[in-house]
C-alpha cells in the first residue's frame, strides 16, 4: 500500500470533484449524494471560513458565480450564506428533474454524509489560500476531523480523510499537527518536480493537473520513488482517464464520477455522452 492508502496495480480510484458537479450544482448535498450513488471512491471539497468561523464548502472567494448573492465568503455569516440560492445557476435547475438538496453545505454536513455512507469513502478536503484567516482554516479543519475521530488514523491506509492545498505552508501545518493524516501538495509540477517542496513539507502525495501531467508523465515514477502517491485533477475526458490509468496514477478527480468509473471498469467501452 502506498501513502494515500491505495493498493498498487488496478485502475485509479475515482474522486468526485466538488461532487458529481457536471450534473448537480457543485458543493451541494445533491452533488455529493449523486457521486456516492454512482460509486465514487472519494469525494473532494474546497473549504472556506465564514465571518463567524464556520467551515463551508465553497470554491471561490466570492459567492457570485455559484449563488444568487454577491460578496466575499469571509465577510458573510453562516446565516447570511444559507439564505442564498446555491442551485439556480446550474443547468440542472431548468432540467425539470428532481435534483435534491442544493442549499449551502458545511464541512460538518459533508463529513457526516461520508461517514454515514454504506461503504468506506475517502474525503479530500482542500483548504484555500491566500485567505484573511490564514492558518486558522487548517486549525478549524483539524478540530472538526478530531471531533469525528478521523484526524489521527492508525495509518494512512486506514485514513478516511485527506487534507490538500496549493499552499506548502498549509500542508506543513497539517503535517506538524496531525502527522498520520495523509496530505496532498497541489500545484504545478515545476514547483516540486524534483520533490523538494513536497519533501520539505512532508506531503504524502503530490497533485498536478492533468495538463501538467501530460507535459511531465515522469512525475508519477518520481513521486513513487519518493514514496508518494499521485492525485491528478480534473480528469474528465476518456483519453485522459486512460492516460492516468496507464501511468499508474492512484487517484483521479473528475466532475463525472459515474462515467469515469464505467470507463475504468470497462476500458474497451466506446465513450458515450452524458
Amino acid at each position: 500500500m502506498d501513502p494515500a492508502g491505495e493498493p498498487h496495480g488496478g485502475h485509479p480510484f475515482v474522486v468526485a470533484h466538488r461532487g458529481a458537479s457536471a450534473h448537480r450544482p457543485e458543493h451541494t448535498l445533491a452533488a455529493y449524494d449523486l457521486a456516492l450513488q454512482e460509486g465514487a471512491d472519494g469525494v473532494e471539497c474546497d473549504v472556506r471560513l465564514t465571518r463567524d468561523g464556520h467551515l463551508v464548502c465553497v470554491h471561490d472567494r466570492r459567492v457570485d458565480r455559484t449563488s444568487t448573492g454577491t460578496g466575499l465568503v469571509s465577510e458573510m455569516t453562516l446565516a447570511e450564506l444559507k439564505r442564498l440560492d446555491w442551485g439556480a445557476w446550474h443547468s440542472s435547475a431548468t432540467s425539470g428533474a428532481e435534483v435534491g438538496e442544493t442549499g449551502l453545505l458545511t464541512l460538518d454536513d459533508l463529513v457526516r454524509l461520508v461517514l454515514d455512507w454504506n461503504r468506506p469513502v475517502k474525503l479530500f478536503v482542500e483548504t484555500k489560500h491566500p485567505v484573511r484567516y490564514g492558518g486558522l482554516v487548517e486549525s478549524k479543519v483539524l478540530a472538526l476531523l478530531h471531533r469525528y475521530g478521523i484526524a489521527a488514523p492508525a495509518s494512512a491506509d486506514l485514513s478516511r480523510a485527506v487534507v490538500m492545498s496549493f499552499s506548502a505552508a498549509a500542508v506543513w501545518r497539517i503535517r506538524r499537527a496531525a502527522p498520520l493524516l495523509p496530505t496532498v501538495l497541489l500545484g504545478d509540477t515545476s514547483r516540486y518536480l524534483g520533490g523538494s517542496a513536497a519533501t520539505t513539507v512532508g506531503a504524502t502525495a503530490v497533485g498536478p493537473s492533468i495538463a501538467t501531467l501530460r507535459e511531465h508523465p515522469e512525475l508519477v515514477d518520481r513521486a513513487a520513488a519518493q514514496g508518494r502517491a499521485m492525485y491528478c485533477w480534473t480528469v474528465d475526458h476518456y483519453e485522459d482517464v486512460g492516460f492516468c490509468r496507464d501511468l499508474g496514477v492512484g487517484w483521479i478527480a473528475t466532475n463525472h464520477p459515474g462515467r469515469t468509473k464505467a470507463w475504468l471498469q470497462n476500458p474497451l467501452a466506446v465513450p458515450g455522452t452524458d
